[in-house]
């Protein structure tokens, strides 16, 4: 497996990057995909989501994340995720429960887990799919936790 962090024209401090990697990879085993996979992950600013919003979906507005499938096979899961910092700096400060660094890594890792997800098949387009994802983000992260104090992190 192959999972990728860039940046595009925003840089993002990502802590236990391996760690991350490694539990998506056993997150998308455990969810079904036996297959290879090579999955990009790019941070950018919101003005670059835009652009790739406008051009690709048509689409006019703002977002945290943009998931772009490059395969239809099964056996492969290839595929550029999106995510606009600055969109997630904004959310994550509507959610702060805590301190404003967990806020943002909280929600940093929701969305991350939000592409990858659309990549195993969930969508968010009507009531029931975006309580369906928001029930399995929740779970990711609970789990992600979990296994961050497993390995001492």
């Amino acid at each position: 497996m192959s999972i990728r962090f860039h940046h595009a024209d925003k840089s993002c401090p990502l802590a236990h990057k391996r760690a991350l990697k490694q539990f998506i990879e056993n997150r998308c085993t455990r969810e079904g995909h036996k297959g290879q996979r090579q999955i990009s992950i790019i941070f950018c600013s919101d003005d670059y989501l835009l652009g790739i919003n406008r051009q690709f979906l048509h689409h006019d507005y703002y977002t945290d994340i943009i998931t772009f499938p490059l395969t239809s096979t099964p056996q492969l899961l290839e595929a550029e995720i999106y995510i606009s910092i600055d969109r997630v700096k904004e959310n994550s400060l509507q959610f702060a429960k805590a301190t404003k660094a967990s806020a943002f890594n909280q929600e940093l890792h929701r969305v991350i887990f939000h592409g990858v997800l659309h990549l195993l098949g969930y969508g968010d387009k009507t009531p029931a799919q975006k309580k369906a994802m928001r029930a399995a983000e929740d779970k990711w992260l609970k789990l992600y936790s979990a296994f961050l104090g497993k390995q001492g992190a």
